[in-house]
């Protein structure tokens, strides 16, 4: 843990930033999807009623209201700072903090989780960097935007909760099937291939860092999908 917690390293990161410079997190909320592993993880063992209840439970999506337990500390307390932004999508929103955090979140379409109509791809545009802060390439996010870009890739039902006019309702809706089962061996791959400065380490405290280049990830994780699945 850091001295003053995420507040504190959000201070630090921002700081690095700079005044230009625009911080991304993400703030996925699977937590209202009866799709999601979180929800089979939560359900498992139950009956049918229990099931059923816990989807009555559930929450309907609201980018100024709804948490992102999921994501962290640090991810919430950017989230919540006043200031940032998050975007629309019901299960894989982004929030944002600086100068181009508007134009980063903006077009999120709610059919497209994590690809071209997403912030990830704005970001690959804007051949951001990506902070894997005491974690590895398996939580790589930004790897998902190469998913997409990989030739027919699989695609699935995903069904969330949402409530537009305030009325609340399932939708359900089609996207690329999400799997990051082999992001560690993938990120392995690039690290060993990677050009001069597309990945720098550092450690920061206890906690091992990566700076990688995104597009640089992206393109290589394209490619590397492409012929591996």
């Amino acid at each position: 843990p850091a001295a003053g917690g995420p507040a504190a390293v959000l201070t630090a990161l921002r700081r690095a930033a700079g005044r230009g410079g625009t911080l991304v997190v993400p703030s996925f909320t699977p937590e209202n999807s009866d799709t999601s592993p979180q929800y089979r993880a939560r359900v498992r063992g139950l009956n049918a009623p229990a099931r059923e209840a816990v989807r009555s439970s559930m929450e309907p999506f609201d980018p100024a209201l709804t948490p992102a337990p999921s994501m962290g500390a640090l991810a919430e307390t950017l989230r919540t700072t006043t200031g940032a932004e998050r975007s629309a999508h019901p299960q894989t929103s982004f929030a944002a903090l600086g100068p181009a955090a508007g134009s980063l979140l903006a077009g999120h379409r709610p059919d497209c989780h994590l690809g071209e109509d997403s912030p990830l791809a704005r970001l690959y545009e804007a051949d951001a960097r990506i902070l894997l802060l005491g974690t590895g390439y398996a939580t790589c996010t930004a790897f998902h935007l190469a998913e997409y870009r990989t030739p027919a890739p699989p695609r699935r039902t995903y069904r969330c909760v949402v409530a537009p006019g305030g009325v609340r309702q399932w939708w359900a809706y089609e996207d690329v099937a999400l799997d990051d089962s082999d992001f560690a061996a993938l990120g392995a791959a690039f690290e060993e291939s990677a050009a001069p400065g597309d990945v720098r380490q550092a450690p920061i405290g206890a906690a091992p860092c990566r700076l990688v280049r995104l597009r640089a990830a992206v393109d290589f994780a394209t490619g590397w999908l492409t012929a591996h699945r």
